[in-house]
């Protein structure tokens, strides 16, 4: 399994042999190092953390978490793989992906604010003659009169945005090592700079389970 800590870059596009044009995002991952590994007799399942952007000044408490490292750093996230071939110490770079894997990538979305029904759960709004003036995008009735209660989970306006985004099967497109860069084919959640994860190594579209 291939995993890595990158970051939005920017969406730009690549052109096949053929002169096709591919849509790509691009993500910069430094080299990221492992800085614990679990394991099912002692933690009960097995995973692998590692840390990017190194801290210059941790509290005792993350020097002491990342001591077997030799460095402590800001950002650390963990990823549910086995983990019998790591070590703390160990080095990941963008090298492990190669071009035609297929990958999922974790981000945060982008942050809407608050939004109304229309925006946030596509409805259709109210007619917009015929004497309404004022309800154009109003939700409409939120109940009935026989059971005096709003019940849960009506689709109503609220925060919208700003949600952790899963999106399978994304194609790497390019691996640039000296850069650091990955290429991913279509688009991943987030604005520029956001954290994302990136994991996977199928050679072929896998099913949603």
């Amino acid at each position: 399994m291939k995993f890595i800590i990158a970051k939005k870059l920017e969406m730009s596009q690549r052109f096949k042999e053929d002169g096709t044009v591919v849509p790509v995002t691009l993500l910069t991952a430094e080299p990221c190092q492992v800085t614990q590994v679990k394991n099912a007799d002692q933690d009960g399942y097995e995973a692998v953390q590692i840390g990017t952007e190194p801290d210059k000044h941790p509290n005792k408490p993350e020097a002491g978490h990342t001591k077997a490292a030799g460095q402590a750093f800001s950002v650390l996230k963990e990823f549910r793989v086995p983990s019998g071939a790591f070590k703390p110490g160990d080095v990941i770079d963008v090298g492990q992906f190669e071009p035609g894997d297929y990958v999922q990538v974790i981000g945060t979305s982008k942050g809407k604010g608050f939004q109304g029904v229309v925006k946030r759960h596509h409805f259709a709004g109210g007619p917009a003659s015929h004497g309404h003036k004022d309800n154009l995008r109003m939700p409409g009735s939120i109940g009935s009169g026989g059971m005096q209660r709003v019940f849960k989970g009506l689709r109503m306006g609220g925060r919208m945005g700003g949600e952790q985004v899963t999106v399978k099967n994304l194609q790497v497109v390019e691996v640039d090592k000296t850069n650091h860069v990955l290429a991913l084919k279509g688009a991943v959640p987030g604005a520029r700079g956001t954290l994302i994860l990136v994991s996977g190594d199928a050679k072929e579209k896998q099913a949603w389970r």
